[in-house]
């Protein structure tokens, strides 16, 4: 897991950009770490915030640049399940925040060029005048994709990993400071292109979504179960290209029931727009629904 990748590396800075005024300020910087230990208190450096905001819930303790973590009786657990404990306990404080305000916070993950970006560039277009969207942009470098989405039409902030192959709750949390979305309004983060560790990673988001392309081939759910099973929803993204390649739909749509029988699946292509209208009503329910607001068509999200 990323106890033992690049994540975990003392020495890997996390940036967050924001496109709007360029300014550039470090999550993680070089070197920062903190002790983390089973027994709920992490001894973490002081690097001289001031959190006293309406946001005040979403502290964020750096827990990385050891490599295990001792139990109240002294015996050592894994560095990976005290990582995991520790980022689950910033999620359901960001989960409290979106619920308390009714924001609908998705979760998007695919590997590297299935479309997320392309997806999140179509849906906010679509949806520019009807309902409010902001957008957290993972990646390793660049903030190519967070421009992308403010040229769309909609707020968007970078976080860049470095080394790092996933996004985590305490980095969403400190996005969310600068973004602050609206009550009652949507935010899609996405997530670093990676199907195996963003599936262990809750962010505090309403669901995941996974998106995977006709070009993958139809495999990626078996050959990837833990990310398929923990993903709600499924898009199918570049359907335009299934003649040009060899893609059974119906074989990928199964191998998403072999792993995960409850998921909605959406076939479409965000670049020529087919298959848009049941994803944006999919979106337009779920986004009523946690805004405690009644679906325009009468039905109701299914989660």
């Amino acid at each position: 897991m990323c106890g033992t990748c690049g994540c975990s590396d003392p020495t890997n800075a996390v940036t967050l950009t924001d496109p709007t005024s360029g300014e550039r300020a470090e999550l993680r910087p070089h070197g920062s770490h903190s002790y983390v230990h089973a027994h709920d208190h992490g001894h973490s450096h002081d690097h001289g915030h001031d959190h006293h905001d309406h946001h005040d819930h979403h502290d964020h303790d750096h827990a990385h640049g050891h490599n295990h973590a001792h139990g109240p009786a002294g015996e050592v657990i894994s560095l990976e399940q005290a990582v995991l404990a520790r980022n689950n306990a910033n999620a359901q404080r960001n989960r409290g925040w979106f619920e308390g305000r009714g924001v609908l916070a998705l979760n998007i993950v695919s590997s590297p060029g299935a479309g997320k970006t392309t997806l999140l560039e179509r849906t906010i277009q679509e949806l520019t005048g009807q309902v409010e969207i902001s957008v957290i942009e993972g990646d390793q470098m660049t903030d190519n994709d967070a421009k992308r989405i403010r040229a769309a039409g909609a707020q968007a902030i970078q976080i860049n990993t470095g080394a790092g192959c996933h996004l985590e709750a305490d980095m969403v949390a400190e996005a969310v400071k600068k973004l602050d979305p609206q009550p009652g309004s949507v935010l899609l983060i996405e997530n670093v292109g990676n199907l195996v560790c963003p599936a262990m990673f809750d962010l505090g988001e309403r669901l995941k979504v996974a998106v995977v392309s006709t070009p993958e081939g139809e495999d990626k759910p078996v050959k990837y179960p833990h990310m398929f099973r923990a993903a709600a929803v499924v898009v199918i993204n570049k359907i335009d290209l299934t003649p040009h390649v060899d893609f059974d739909a119906a074989r990928c749509v199964e191998n998403i029931r072999k792993v995960n029988p409850e998921a909605d699946v959406f076939m479409l292509s965000a670049r020529t727009g087919e298959g848009l209208t049941p994803w944006l009503a999919f979106l337009a329910r779920a986004r009523a629904e946690v805004a405690g607001e009644p679906p325009t068509d009468g039905a109701r999200a299914p989660f």
